[in-house]
Protein backbone atom coordinates (compact mmCIF):
# COMPACT_ATOMS: atom_id res chain seq x y z
CA UNK A 1 0.00 0.00 0.00
CA UNK A 2 2.23 2.25 0.96
CA UNK A 3 4.79 1.59 -2.48
CA UNK A 4 1.32 2.29 -4.38
CA UNK A 5 1.05 5.81 -2.58
CA UNK A 6 4.87 6.87 -3.39
CA UNK A 7 4.23 5.86 -6.79
CA UNK A 8 0.81 7.66 -7.04
CA UNK A 9 2.85 11.06 -5.08
CA UNK A 10 5.79 11.12 -8.00
CA UNK A 11 3.64 10.21 -11.06
CA UNK A 12 1.58 13.75 -9.25
CA UNK A 13 4.80 15.48 -8.49
CA UNK A 14 5.70 14.84 -12.74
CA UNK A 15 2.17 16.05 -14.05
CA UNK A 16 2.45 18.71 -11.62
CA UNK A 17 6.06 20.02 -13.22
CA UNK A 18 4.82 19.15 -16.79
CA UNK A 19 1.83 21.41 -15.82
CA UNK A 20 4.00 24.21 -14.37
CA UNK A 21 6.69 24.20 -17.57
CA UNK A 22 3.48 24.10 -19.70
CA UNK A 23 1.96 27.65 -18.01
CA UNK A 24 5.36 29.10 -18.75
CA UNK A 25 5.75 28.09 -22.04
CA UNK A 26 2.64 29.96 -22.71
CA UNK A 27 3.50 33.21 -20.63
CA UNK A 28 6.45 33.31 -22.39
CA UNK A 29 4.66 32.62 -26.15
CA UNK A 30 2.51 35.24 -24.79
CA UNK A 31 4.94 37.53 -23.70
CA UNK A 32 7.01 37.16 -27.53
CA UNK A 33 3.39 37.54 -28.85
CA UNK A 34 3.06 40.87 -26.92
CA UNK A 35 5.69 42.19 -27.94
CA UNK A 36 5.24 42.31 -31.62
CA UNK A 37 1.70 43.48 -31.50
CA UNK A 38 1.87 46.17 -29.31
CA UNK A 39 5.42 47.14 -31.34
CA UNK A 40 3.02 47.33 -34.66
CA UNK A 41 0.32 49.15 -32.83
CA UNK A 42 2.44 51.66 -31.39
CA UNK A 43 4.14 52.01 -34.92
CA UNK A 44 0.71 52.16 -36.52
CA UNK A 45 -0.50 54.50 -33.59
CA UNK A 46 1.92 57.34 -34.41
CA UNK A 47 2.06 56.73 -38.29
CA UNK A 48 -1.64 57.29 -38.09
CA UNK A 49 -1.03 59.98 -35.73
CA UNK A 50 1.16 61.94 -37.83
CA UNK A 51 -0.32 60.80 -41.47
CA UNK A 52 -4.10 61.34 -40.97
CA UNK A 53 -4.36 65.13 -41.36
CA UNK A 54 -2.78 64.49 -45.31
CA UNK A 55 -4.74 62.44 -46.26
CA UNK A 56 -7.49 64.53 -48.19
CA UNK A 57 -8.75 63.84 -52.05
CA UNK A 58 -6.41 66.23 -52.98
CA UNK A 59 -3.32 63.78 -51.49
CA UNK A 60 -4.60 61.37 -54.04
CA UNK A 61 -5.06 63.30 -56.76
CA UNK A 62 -2.34 65.20 -56.99
CA UNK A 63 1.32 64.95 -58.58
CA UNK A 64 4.39 65.12 -56.16
CA UNK A 65 5.75 68.39 -56.03
CA UNK A 66 8.61 70.08 -54.07
CA UNK A 67 6.08 72.14 -52.07
CA UNK A 68 4.91 69.60 -49.00
CA UNK A 69 1.41 71.02 -49.32
CA UNK A 70 0.27 70.40 -52.52
CA UNK A 71 2.40 66.97 -53.20
CA UNK A 72 0.21 63.99 -53.47
CA UNK A 73 0.60 60.39 -54.60
CA UNK A 74 -1.48 59.67 -57.74
CA UNK A 75 1.19 58.77 -59.89
CA UNK A 76 2.15 56.54 -57.09
CA UNK A 77 -0.52 54.57 -56.49
CA UNK A 78 -1.51 54.04 -59.96
CA UNK A 79 2.03 53.23 -60.60
CA UNK A 80 1.61 50.57 -58.28
CA UNK A 81 -1.75 49.06 -59.38
CA UNK A 82 -0.41 48.78 -63.04
CA UNK A 83 2.77 46.83 -61.78
CA UNK A 84 0.58 44.62 -59.43
CA UNK A 85 -1.43 44.11 -62.00
CA UNK A 86 1.11 42.76 -64.70
CA UNK A 87 2.71 41.05 -61.87
CA UNK A 88 -0.95 38.73 -61.32
CA UNK A 89 -0.93 38.37 -64.85
CA UNK A 90 2.29 36.90 -64.87
CA UNK A 91 2.52 35.41 -61.63
CA UNK A 92 -1.05 33.42 -61.41
CA UNK A 93 -0.92 31.31 -64.40
CA UNK A 94 2.76 30.61 -64.36
CA UNK A 95 3.05 29.63 -60.79
CA UNK A 96 -0.49 27.67 -60.94
CA UNK A 97 0.11 26.00 -64.13
CA UNK A 98 3.65 24.56 -62.69
CA UNK A 99 2.31 23.47 -59.46
CA UNK A 100 -0.30 21.63 -61.15
CA UNK A 101 2.16 19.89 -63.29
CA UNK A 102 4.98 19.29 -60.52
CA UNK A 103 2.28 17.35 -58.26
CA UNK A 104 -0.18 16.42 -60.62
CA UNK A 105 1.85 15.47 -63.96
CA UNK A 106 5.53 15.39 -63.66
CA UNK A 107 7.33 11.98 -62.83
CA UNK A 108 9.08 11.50 -59.62
CA UNK A 109 12.82 11.02 -60.28
CA UNK A 110 15.68 13.34 -59.16
CA UNK A 111 15.13 16.22 -61.96
CA UNK A 112 11.77 16.74 -60.30
CA UNK A 113 13.50 16.50 -57.13
CA UNK A 114 16.23 19.25 -57.86
CA UNK A 115 13.42 21.76 -59.43
CA UNK A 116 11.24 20.80 -56.18
CA UNK A 117 14.07 22.28 -53.91
CA UNK A 118 15.37 25.26 -56.28
CA UNK A 119 11.68 26.15 -55.76
CA UNK A 120 12.32 26.31 -52.35
CA UNK A 121 15.04 28.01 -52.29
CA UNK A 122 14.02 30.44 -54.16
CA UNK A 123 11.67 31.48 -51.97
CA UNK A 124 14.25 32.18 -49.31
CA UNK A 125 16.26 34.40 -51.82
CA UNK A 126 16.83 38.18 -50.73
CA UNK A 127 14.69 40.35 -53.64
CA UNK A 128 17.94 42.43 -54.63
CA UNK A 129 19.08 39.44 -56.07
CA UNK A 130 15.75 39.23 -58.27
CA UNK A 131 16.35 42.92 -58.90
CA UNK A 132 19.78 42.60 -60.21
CA UNK A 133 18.47 39.51 -62.32
CA UNK A 134 15.60 41.51 -63.69
CA UNK A 135 18.60 44.01 -65.16
CA UNK A 136 20.59 42.33 -66.81
CA UNK A 137 17.23 39.90 -68.46
CA UNK A 138 14.44 42.46 -68.96
CA UNK A 139 15.94 46.27 -68.92
CA UNK A 140 19.01 45.15 -71.18
CA UNK A 141 18.71 41.59 -73.10
CA UNK A 142 14.97 41.64 -74.07
CA UNK A 143 14.95 45.33 -74.19
CA UNK A 144 11.81 46.14 -72.36
CA UNK A 145 14.03 48.92 -70.52
CA UNK A 146 13.07 50.61 -66.84
CA UNK A 147 9.10 50.25 -67.66
CA UNK A 148 5.91 48.74 -65.89
CA UNK A 149 6.81 45.92 -67.95
CA UNK A 150 9.74 45.12 -66.37
CA UNK A 151 8.63 46.13 -63.18
CA UNK A 152 5.42 43.66 -63.30
CA UNK A 153 8.07 40.65 -64.63
CA UNK A 154 10.52 41.11 -61.81
CA UNK A 155 8.31 41.10 -58.64
CA UNK A 156 6.30 38.46 -60.53
CA UNK A 157 9.27 35.77 -60.34
CA UNK A 158 9.97 37.06 -56.52
CA UNK A 159 6.64 35.82 -55.71
CA UNK A 160 6.18 33.22 -58.29
CA UNK A 161 8.13 30.60 -55.58
CA UNK A 162 4.89 31.33 -53.15
CA UNK A 163 2.58 30.85 -55.82
CA UNK A 164 3.80 27.47 -56.70
CA UNK A 165 4.64 26.08 -52.88
CA UNK A 166 0.91 27.31 -51.54
CA UNK A 167 -0.85 25.65 -54.85
CA UNK A 168 0.97 22.59 -53.97
CA UNK A 169 0.47 22.56 -50.65
CA UNK A 170 -3.75 22.91 -51.22
CA UNK A 171 -3.53 20.36 -53.61
CA UNK A 172 -1.86 17.47 -51.22
CA UNK A 173 -4.38 18.37 -48.79
CA UNK A 174 -7.27 16.89 -50.98
CA UNK A 175 -8.27 13.48 -50.36
CA UNK A 176 -6.83 10.86 -52.66
CA UNK A 177 -10.24 9.28 -52.60
CA UNK A 178 -11.24 12.17 -54.73
CA UNK A 179 -9.01 11.31 -57.49
CA UNK A 180 -9.72 8.08 -57.27
CA UNK A 181 -13.12 8.41 -57.68
CA UNK A 182 -12.81 10.68 -60.52
CA UNK A 183 -10.73 8.10 -62.42
CA UNK A 184 -12.50 5.36 -61.65
CA UNK A 185 -15.95 7.09 -63.58
CA UNK A 186 -13.28 7.84 -66.32
CA UNK A 187 -12.26 11.07 -66.31
CA UNK A 188 -8.96 12.18 -67.82
CA UNK A 189 -5.98 13.74 -65.70
CA UNK A 190 -7.29 17.06 -67.09
CA UNK A 191 -10.99 16.47 -66.10
CA UNK A 192 -9.66 15.72 -62.30
CA UNK A 193 -7.65 18.51 -62.29
CA UNK A 194 -9.80 21.27 -63.90
CA UNK A 195 -13.08 19.78 -62.26
CA UNK A 196 -11.82 18.65 -59.10
CA UNK A 197 -9.14 19.66 -57.57
CA UNK A 198 -8.43 23.33 -58.74
CA UNK A 199 -12.51 24.02 -56.95
CA UNK A 200 -11.52 22.01 -54.09
CA UNK A 201 -7.82 23.64 -53.95
CA UNK A 202 -9.11 27.21 -54.48
CA UNK A 203 -8.90 28.74 -51.08
CA UNK A 204 -5.30 27.95 -50.29
CA UNK A 205 -4.41 29.19 -54.05
CA UNK A 206 -6.37 32.18 -53.69
CA UNK A 207 -4.71 32.91 -49.87
CA UNK A 208 -1.13 32.37 -51.46
CA UNK A 209 -1.83 34.23 -54.27
CA UNK A 210 -3.12 36.94 -52.65
CA UNK A 211 -0.06 36.82 -49.77
CA UNK A 212 2.30 36.62 -52.66
CA UNK A 213 0.91 40.10 -54.12
CA UNK A 214 0.61 41.44 -50.03
CA UNK A 215 4.40 41.14 -50.11
CA UNK A 216 4.92 42.02 -54.08
CA UNK A 217 3.15 45.84 -53.25
CA UNK A 218 5.55 46.68 -50.66
CA UNK A 219 8.93 45.27 -52.15
CA UNK A 220 11.20 48.17 -52.80
CA UNK A 221 14.60 46.90 -53.32
CA UNK A 222 14.25 45.24 -57.08
CA UNK A 223 12.31 48.10 -58.17
CA UNK A 224 15.10 50.78 -57.80
CA UNK A 225 17.36 48.40 -58.83
CA UNK A 226 15.56 48.35 -62.24
CA UNK A 227 15.60 51.93 -62.16
CA UNK A 228 12.13 53.14 -61.31
CA UNK A 229 12.08 57.02 -60.82
CA UNK A 230 11.88 58.45 -57.49
CA UNK A 231 10.12 61.17 -58.77
CA UNK A 232 7.64 61.62 -61.54
CA UNK A 233 4.70 63.60 -62.59
CA UNK A 234 2.87 62.19 -65.18
CA UNK A 235 1.09 59.15 -65.64
CA UNK A 236 1.40 56.56 -68.46
CA UNK A 237 -0.66 57.01 -70.89
CA UNK A 238 -3.91 55.60 -71.51
CA UNK A 239 -4.58 53.52 -74.55
CA UNK A 240 -6.37 55.43 -77.98
CA UNK A 241 -6.14 58.97 -75.97
CA UNK A 242 -3.64 61.73 -76.78
CA UNK A 243 -2.82 63.43 -79.73
CA UNK A 244 -1.38 60.76 -81.48
CA UNK A 245 -3.52 58.33 -79.90
CA UNK A 246 -1.58 55.81 -77.25
CA UNK A 247 -1.45 51.83 -78.48
CA UNK A 248 -3.24 49.36 -76.35
CA UNK A 249 0.04 48.40 -74.61
CA UNK A 250 2.23 51.37 -74.60
CA UNK A 251 1.35 52.06 -70.91
CA UNK A 252 3.43 48.63 -70.17
CA UNK A 253 6.91 50.48 -71.15
CA UNK A 254 6.00 53.78 -69.61
CA UNK A 255 8.56 54.62 -66.99
CA UNK A 256 6.88 54.24 -63.33
CA UNK A 257 6.95 55.03 -59.80
CA UNK A 258 5.18 53.28 -56.59
CA UNK A 259 4.06 53.69 -53.32
CA UNK A 260 7.65 52.32 -51.32
CA UNK A 261 9.53 54.67 -53.25
CA UNK A 262 7.53 57.92 -52.79
CA UNK A 263 7.93 57.00 -49.06
CA UNK A 264 11.87 56.56 -49.51
CA UNK A 265 11.64 59.89 -51.78
CA UNK A 266 10.31 61.79 -48.55
CA UNK A 267 11.93 60.39 -45.89
CA UNK A 268 14.74 61.26 -47.04
CA UNK A 269 14.07 65.12 -47.24
CA UNK A 270 15.08 67.14 -43.93
CA UNK A 271 11.44 69.07 -44.14
CA UNK A 272 8.99 67.70 -41.54
CA UNK A 273 6.46 68.25 -43.35
CA UNK A 274 7.46 65.82 -45.87
CA UNK A 275 7.91 63.20 -43.24
CA UNK A 276 3.93 63.65 -42.83
CA UNK A 277 3.31 62.98 -46.37
CA UNK A 278 5.75 59.83 -45.56
CA UNK A 279 3.18 59.01 -42.92
CA UNK A 280 0.08 59.44 -44.78
CA UNK A 281 0.86 57.18 -47.78
CA UNK A 282 2.48 54.39 -45.58
CA UNK A 283 -0.55 54.53 -43.54
CA UNK A 284 -2.21 53.94 -47.20
CA UNK A 285 -0.06 51.14 -47.79
CA UNK A 286 -0.27 49.16 -44.86
CA UNK A 287 -4.23 49.29 -44.71
CA UNK A 288 -3.98 47.94 -48.55
CA UNK A 289 -1.46 45.40 -47.39
CA UNK A 290 -3.80 44.19 -44.39
CA UNK A 291 -7.03 44.49 -46.48
CA UNK A 292 -5.52 42.04 -49.30
CA UNK A 293 -4.58 39.76 -46.64
CA UNK A 294 -8.39 39.95 -44.87
CA UNK A 295 -9.96 39.44 -47.77
CA UNK A 296 -7.35 36.08 -48.18
CA UNK A 297 -8.93 34.68 -45.04
CA UNK A 298 -12.95 35.91 -45.78
CA UNK A 299 -12.29 34.11 -49.59
CA UNK A 300 -10.70 30.77 -47.45
CA UNK A 301 -13.47 30.94 -44.82
CA UNK A 302 -16.09 31.38 -47.68
CA UNK A 303 -14.63 28.66 -50.28
CA UNK A 304 -13.96 26.39 -47.36
CA UNK A 305 -17.44 26.63 -46.27
CA UNK A 306 -18.93 25.87 -49.29
CA UNK A 307 -16.75 22.59 -50.11
CA UNK A 308 -18.40 19.40 -50.44
CA UNK A 309 -16.40 16.20 -50.16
Amino acid sequence: MTLNTEKTEKLRAVIRSHKRWDVIFGLVGLLAMSVGILTLVALFVEMAIDGLPRLTVDFFTNFPSRRAGQAGILSAWVGSLLVMLVTALFAIPVGVASAIYLEEYARKNWFTDIIEINITNLAGVPSIVYGLLALGLFVYTFGFGQSILSAGLTLGLLILPIVIVSTREALRAIPQTVREGAYACGATKWQVCSDHLIPYGMPGILTGIIIGLSRAIGETAPIITIGALTFIAFLPPVPFTGEVPAGMFDWLFSPFTVMPIQIFNWTSRPDPAFHANAAAASLVLVVLTLSMNAVAIWLRYRLRKNLKW
